[in-house]
């Protein structure tokens, strides 16, 4: 109302959610805001309209993102995009066609994307909001941000109670924390910077190596351990795909990280005699029955310190590991062959404690 070139769209991942949630929500806030005099409400296509000046607020269903590219507007552009429910949508890929479509012939524009986040931490929503980016604000509230006569004593009564007893669910329910379905393989995980002073206390460093071309990354991992602490701290990787083994020595040599052994996937002697013949101080793990189980066990009962800036794929692998379950949702024990890569070479890099005699997974 304040601009008159503004007109705003809202959209939800189906129409047929439309009428009774973010139309009804726009509806709220002009009878709020006293100026329902000036708006005049339309179903069919479902908009508002500006009396003043013509300016509309639309309302789309996105069941495909390419039929975005046939909305206009005859004056002003679109200023304001707003995705209620963001996680229903089909990922980053349909938001961002979308707002290529959209966001034009402005100098300014304003995009809201709000949602109740997922249970599941390797939900594409919940890892998107974790992006940084210096244009954007995030924002996150629960019950107990407001006052309690907005939502009734009812509401304040059935969150407590649930608290008490189920509190995995309360923490999700209604504080919209993403829990995880109690199916992730390593619970002792700590996202945080590390500093280059604290790299530089390390006295001892780890090196690990698994063996992939395409579709499976090439992945190896730069660690430290302190076994007093029962600590792994997860220093630099390389995670490349379609990438020789050549490229990858050359990778570890321009970092000088000849300076310390490297534990290789043993199921590929010629990639470790490859490294050894570029002058690689590499070896192949020792492998042996039950040795996997084991040494991921072991990972499973330290402590792992990872920056996702130093190490984003190895963030992104230990984060979203998870236990798979069957189609009664019981959990299937086995861990999991696939998007461990990183998990794979930091277990090489520190199998002489995985499977030294003494030590306890």
């Amino acid at each position: 109302m304040k601009d008159p070139e503004a007109n705003a769209i809202v959209f939800r991942k189906y129409g047929t959610t439309l009428r009774e949630s973010v139309f009804e929500q726009i509806a709220w806030a002009i009878s709020t805001l006293g100026v329902g005099h000036l708006w005049r409400p339309v179903l069919n296509p479902m908009s508002f309209i500006f009396l003043p000046t013509g300016q509309r607020v639309l309302f789309r269903g996105l069941d495909k993102a390419k039929k975005t590219k046939s909305i206009k507007v005859a004056h002003g552009y679109f200023k304001f995009l707003w995705f209620e429910e963001l996680d229903e949508f089909a990922g980053i890929e349909e938001i961002r066609t979308t707002q290529q479509s959209v966001l034009r012939g402005g100098d300014k524009f304003v995009v809201f994307k709000s949602f109740n986040p997922p249970i599941t931490r390797s939900n594409w929503a919940n890892e998107y909001v974790e992006e940084e980016r210096a244009d954007s604000y995030r924002h996150k509230s629960c019950y107990t941000d407001v006052p309690v006569d907005w939502l009734g004593q009812q509401f304040i009564d059935d969150a407590e109670h649930l608290k008490k007893v189920n509190e995995r669910a309360y923490k999700h329910e209604y504080l919209g924390e993403p829990v995880g379905l109690g199916t992730s393989v390593f619970e002792f995980l700590d996202f945080r910077t590390i500093t280059d002073e604290e790299l530089s206390t390390f006295d001892r460093i780890y090196q690990g190596q698994d063996w992939g071309f395409y579709p499976d990354p090439l992945a190896f991992v730069r660690v430290a351990y302190d076994k007093h602490r029962e600590t792994i701290y997860i220093l630099d990787e390389l995670y490349e795909k379609r990438w020789s083994n050549k490229q990858a020595a050359d990778w570890i040599k321009e970092h000088n990280y000849t300076d310390y052994e490297i534990i290789c996937d043993s199921a590929e002697p010629k990639s470790v005699n490859d490294y050894r013949d570029m002058g690689l101080p590499a070896r192949g793990a020792v492998k042996g029955a039950g040795s996997v189980s084991y040494g991921m066990k072991w990972l499973q009962t330290r402590h792992i310190v990872i920056d996702k800036d130093r190490t984003p794929n190895a963030y992104k692998e230990f984060k979203e590991y998870e236990f798979e379950v069957d189609k009664n949702g019981n959990v299937i024990s086995a861990y999991p062959d696939e998007n461990n890569h990183t998990i794979d070479a930091t277990r090489y890099a520190l199998e002489r404690y995985s499977n030294a005699r003494g030590n306890s997974a």
